[in-house]
């Protein structure tokens, strides 16, 4: 069994807030931390000299669409996924299990794993907890996710306990190879992953269910999948007070200011999102009074920076009336300018939240910045 790789350093007094560091084969990783979305082994319009310059410590990357294009075989022959990419951090691989559910028509979900067909060329495939496993270990993640099954939102009672069912069933046969690949030399770390959709009873039996399996780190699945603001808020701070504090907790699929600020007071440790950059490739931006649409005639002639405050290249070179030009004129130097800005503005806001966390001073920090930005929407 590998040792603990999780460090907790510091908690606010006022909340939940944490800081910490998680020890990863790709260097350490500072938490509370945002990992930007490489679903097919790129982040959108970004480079790596792009990813390392903002200082980016860990990335996400999908089993799914990897998986099935370019395929296990390219990855094996690169030697992993990291000389794939040439991407010298830590990787994250979600398990592609909510990649199955959402995009792959046709599928069957049984206790030995899913049967989908490929939304690429409707090739058939059974993607199986065990076989997830192994992926990601040929892939050597850092970091790797169980196979699960997400329900949505509004999803009956029903449902959600069968779909818990096998959630707990898979855990337990990724658990097992996982064990298997440590003992053949593979030092990535697996998460598992509470589900239970919106029924705290559920939940709780999930909760019960992770931390029995005594994996490194917990995921907290199930959230930010369309439900109320409200109901996001009540379910992530019931789920996150029942996890151990000894190990780092994760939260996927945030990725808007105040949904991050809102999970590292719940003293959630990492969270991702494909936002930051879906929102660049159509010219929305962050900026600290709230969302910018570039496009808007506004821009027109503002020969100012994104964001004033913002001392990232973008803003310190180009203006919003040049982007809103490049976006009229469907130059991609506009999603990759705006792609940048908005995962630096995100990594500046960890960044600074980790240093009020430190002077006990997360909950003012999060007061005052929500103050001035308007108009957040996950």
């Amino acid at each position: 069994m590998q040792e603990p790789f999780f460090t907790l350093y510091h908690k606010d007094p006022s909340c939940q807030a944490r800081i910490g560091c998680m020890v990863l084969p790709h260097g350490p990783v500072s938490t509370p931390a945002f990992m930007p979305v490489g679903t097919n082994g790129t982040v959108k319009a970004l480079t790596r000299e792009d990813l390392e310059e903002i200082g980016f410590e860990i990335i996400l990357s999908n089993t799914y669409h990897l998986y099935l294009r370019p395929g296990t075989d390219v990855i094996a022959a690169a030697g992993s996924l990291h000389s794939f990419m040439q991407w010298p951090g830590n990787i994250l691989t979600d398990s592609g299990g909510y990649q199955v559910f959402s995009l792959a028509p046709f599928r069957k979900i049984r206790d030995e794993g899913v049967q989908f067909r490929s939304h690429i060329d409707g090739s058939s495939h059974i993607l199986s907890p065990e076989k997830v496993v192994e992926i990601q270990a040929l892939f050597n993640s850092d970091i790797q996710m169980q196979l699960d099954v997400c329900t949505p939102w509004a999803s009956p009672y029903k449902k959600a306990r069968e779909s818990l069912r096998i959630t707990r069933l898979w855990l337990d046969k990724a658990k097992q190879a996982w064990d298997a690949q440590v003992r053949a030399g593979y030092l990535g770390r697996l998460f598992s992953i509470v589900q239970g959709n919106f029924f705290k009873d559920l939940r709780e039996q999930s909760v019960e269910a992770v931390i029995a399996s005594e994996t490194p780190g917990i995921a907290i699945g199930g959230l930010s999948v369309g439900e109320p603001e409200e109901v996001f808020l009540e379910y992530l701070a019931y789920t996150a007070s029942r996890l151990p504090k000894e190990k780092p907790r994760y939260v996927m699929g945030i990725g808007t200011p105040h949904y991050i600020l809102a999970a590292i007071e719940q003293g959630i440790d990492i969270f991702d999102c494909v936002l930051p950059t879906r929102a660049g490739r159509i010219g929305n931006v962050f900026t600290r009074q709230g969302p910018l649409v570039l496009k808007k005639s506004e821009n027109r002639l503002a020969f100012k920076p994104i964001d004033e405050a913002c001392a990232c290249k973008v803003c310190r070179t180009y203006s919003r009336a040049y982007l809103r030009h490049l976006f009229k004129t469907q130059e991609i130097l506009c999603a990759m300018l705006a792609s940048y800005h908005n995962l630096y503005f995100l990594h500046e806001l960890v960044r600074n939240a980790r240093k009020a966390i430190e002077e006990d001073r997360f909950l003012s920090f999060k007061q005052v910045f929500l103050a001035c930005y308007d108009g957040d929407t996950q």
